[in-house]
């Protein structure tokens, strides 16, 4: 069996700004760097702005002084892609209303849900509770009421609201138009 070559690519892996990232996420200046790694601070600034690449010695170096492996630094970052309408449909309960789950459903840090509201469409009758820190809804089309234990929000397009998700809630649409609202949950509503 022929085995297929390979040619190798001319396209530079731009490290740089993940070098960065990785220094300022520990409050390091390049000063400081610098002066841990024994690297030049023109030197490592050429790196940030990938002006030059790095021996390995001196990746290595770094890595160690940053706290970071250095096949993170190559790693293709982890997306998520959902077009308009393709998100997978949900329910989380009420009537008229069409939810879609626009994050990866893998995703634990935050979950974003696109809802489209019929007209006097409406969340469950008794209020309920989401199993996250933060809710915040977040109006795209229309006009909605949230509804908490003690408070009405009535909210427009373009406003957005955010309370603690373990507060029992519920919304309304009161009009005879379509709503368009995100709800974003921070974390990802446990399952």
């Amino acid at each position: 069996m022929k085995a297929l070559p390979v040619e190798p690519s001319n396209v530079p892996l731009a490290i740089g700004s993940r070098i960065r990232a990785a220094r300022q996420s520990q409050r390091l200046t390049i000063e400081q760097v610098a002066e841990a790694t024994g690297l030049t601070k023109g030197f490592l600034s050429r790196v940030e702005r990938d002006l030059t690449s790095p021996s390995v010695a001196s990746l290595v170096t770094l890595c160690q002084v940053l706290s970071v492996s250095i096949g993170d630094l190559f790693a293709a970052p982890e997306t998520h892609l959902t077009r308009r309408d393709d998100g997978p449909k949900i329910s989380l309960g009420g009537e008229g209303i069409v939810e879609r789950l626009l994050t990866a459903r893998s995703e634990r840090r935050l979950q974003i849900i696109q809802a489209v509201i019929e007209p006097r469409g409406r969340g469950e009758s008794e209020l309920y509770a989401v199993d996250c820190d933060v809710d915040v809804l977040h109006v795209i089309k229309g006009r909605i009421q949230l509804i908490l234990s003690n408070e009405k929000y009535e909210l427009e397009e373009g406003d957005t609201l955010s309370f603690p998700g373990r507060e029992p809630h519920t919304w309304v649409n009161p009009t005879d138009d379509t709503v368009e609202v995100l709800w974003i949950l921070v974390p990802a509503a446990s399952r």
